[in-house]
């Protein structure tokens, strides 16, 4: 996979490459993400991520190719959702996921929750190693896994998630799971990296892009570049997507990113992964 005209790629443990930077599309309408893929990637973007939860993989897959861009230098993630949790469910799963999508494989396969009320992810992933050890899924991790999830997964496994999904923005900066993540090799990816438009009216983030000639969430996005960590920002708007993306021309220096870190409060945007499913 070629690099990202403008982000860099991370590596993952079982020696492929993620482009840092993607599209998110949670809550984008399948009608509505054609548009918005095949333009990310005429912007720039090489790393899409979707699941069947957010029911817009074909819309993806349309616009994948609508681009014109070589399948192999786009980054494609989507997930196994909650009500297909289980070994024989997740291969169906994930065969539907890809007729939507139209593609031969996906570079990430995850799954979406641990779901602890239905005891099944140890299952699920056994299928994510199937998959991956037939080559239509080349990478696969989780998402919204605490370290308790992930010690009975890595417990029970044959592979390590490569990468760790979680809500993460300036209120919610996850250190914990963070160094626990790097520490087993899981690289962290942030979703909600702008805590759904509240970092857009916070004061502190506003001073700090006045100071740059950022927005607040130029700001934030590059807060978690320089962190380390993959991010997938969404919106709805092809003009903020490409955006979103000018966050390659300036660095946070320590006084900034002291300001943010000092935001920290743990309040999350999303669900407590102990209670869903």
């Amino acid at each position: 996979m070629t690099t990202s005209p403008f982000s860099p790629s991370l590596q993952l443990a079982d020696g492929r490459a993620i482009p840092q930077f993607g599209l998110g599309v949670y809550k984008v309408d399948d009608s509505l993400a054609a548009h918005l893929v095949e333009g990310a990637i005429e912007a720039g973007y090489r790393h899409v991520d979707t699941a069947k939860l957010y029911f817009n993989e074909a819309g993806v897959g349309a616009g994948i190719r609508a681009s014109g861009v070589q399948r192999e230098e786009i980054f494609v993630t989507t997930k196994v959702w909650n009500d297909d949790q289980g070994y024989d469910e997740t291969l169906r799963a994930f065969d539907t996921s890809l007729e939507l999508l139209g593609l031969d494989y996906v570079d990430l396969y995850l799954i979406h929750w641990p779901a602890p009320a239905q005891d099944r992810y140890v299952e699920t992933w056994r299928a994510l190693e199937t998959l991956k050890g037939e080559g239509r899924a080349r990478s696969i991790g989780v998402s919204n896994f605490n370290a308790p999830h992930l010690d009975k997964l890595l417990a029970n496994a044959t592979e390590t998630p490569v990468i760790n999904q979680i809500e993460l923005q300036p209120w919610l900066q996850q250190h914990e799971l963070r160094a626990y993540n790097a520490a087993h090799g899981i690289l962290t990816e942030a979703w909600s990296p702008l805590a759904r438009g509240r970092v857009l009216d916070d004061p502190t983030l506003a001073a700090i892009g006045e100071k740059h000639g950022k927005t607040p969430a130029q700001v934030v996005l590059r807060w978690h570049v320089q962190s380390g960590v993959a991010v997938i920002p969404k919106s709805n708007s092809l003009d903020r997507i490409r955006e979103n993306s000018l966050i390659f021309d300036f660095e946070l220096d320590a006084a900034d990113l002291a300001a943010i870190a000092a935001l920290e409060t743990g309040e999350r945007t999303g669900s407590d992964p102990d209670t869903v499913g």
